[in-house]
């Protein structure tokens, strides 16, 4: 491992600590929160992501879908959470394994046949048909084989995103919804 690199592990043994002692500090609630601004314009929108950053992204609508396309839709969305789960996981593993990878990169693809969500017909499904994880990933010369297939299934089971959408899980919706007054 590079000397200049944190350490996961260190990082991670206080909380490791804290969770053994009390498991309810373990649970985390990510969100993200898209407030309209121009309801006028049903082609393009503003996601910002987490409650302690202020990071935002403008999407647009597929142009599939209609839509001009001059932005990340949301599938591209989906794709960037799978593939930044996936590399960020990856990256911690090896630094746990003390494997130091030298290349990196995740593609993710996904298909949808559109027709189902532009309700053409029932028989298609609205919703991604198929997600493809490619991983290309170089390790340090003399890494051990066995030791850089232990990285692999650790990080591909530490991958919340891909674990997430492998099982599947129920989602809930409330509408809040009337008439605009005065």
């Amino acid at each position: 491992m590079h000397p200049s690199l944190v350490s996961v592990r260190e990082r991670q043994a206080p909380l490791r600590h804290d969770y053994r002692q009390d498991a309810g500090r373990a649970w985390v609630v990510d969100r993200a929160r898209v407030d309209a601004v121009d309801l006028h314009d049903p082609f393009h929108g503003s996601v910002r992501f987490g409650g302690r950053s202020a990071a935002q992204v403008d999407f647009g609508v597929h142009g599939a879908l209609g839509g001009p396309h001059d932005g990340p839709v949301p599938g591209d969305l989906l794709c960037a959470a799978l593939a930044s789960c996936q590399e960020s996981s990856l990256r911690m593993v090896a630094n746990v394994f003390g494997v130091q990878l030298t290349a990196l990169r995740i593609d993710v693809l996904a298909g949808v046949d559109v027709r189902g969500t532009l309700g053409m017909n029932p028989q298609v499904p609205v919703g991604f048909q198929w997600l493809q994880v490619d991983v290309f990933l170089r390790a340090a010369p003399g890494t051990p084989p066995q030791r850089l297939g232990q990285v692999l299934k650790a990080a591909e089971r530490a991958c919340v995103v891909l674990q997430t959408l492998r099982a599947g899980l129920p989602v809930g919706v409330t509408f809040d919804a009337g008439l605009a007054t005065g």
